[in-house]
């Protein structure tokens, strides 16, 4: 679809990202349930360290306080981690919330 002149889409990839040391549990079709750690989150994505074999395309639903169930898929993968964009961007009023109650980790 064709841009207005002067518009840009902006890149998710670039959205800043907050350091966070968080235990969860993320569900996929083919494992079910699996505990990960997040160790950055943005209102568009995030990091995970998992055990669980993972594919670059694959979608797991990852539990998160506040935002709640959200569904996001696997972008790039290696050693055990992996990074994931959400399929909706997390409102920001729920997203601070949500920093507040996981701990943002700083250093």
């Amino acid at each position: 679809m064709p841009r207005a002149v002067g518009q840009h889409n902006p890149d998710p990839r670039r959205a800043t990202r907050f350091p966070v040391d968080f235990t969860t549990i993320c569900e996929s079709r083919k494992d079910g349930e699996f505990n990960v750690k997040m160790t950055n989150v943005s209102a568009h994505g995030c990091q995970l360290v998992h055990e669980v074999e993972l594919d670059k395309g694959d979608r797991v639903v990852v539990r998160l306080p506040v935002a709640g169930r959200i569904e996001a898929f696997l972008i790039w993968s290696h050693n055990g981690r992996s990074g994931f964009e959400f399929e909706r961007v997390i409102r920001q009023d729920e997203f601070m919330e949500m920093i507040d109650k996981i701990g943002h980790s700083i250093g």
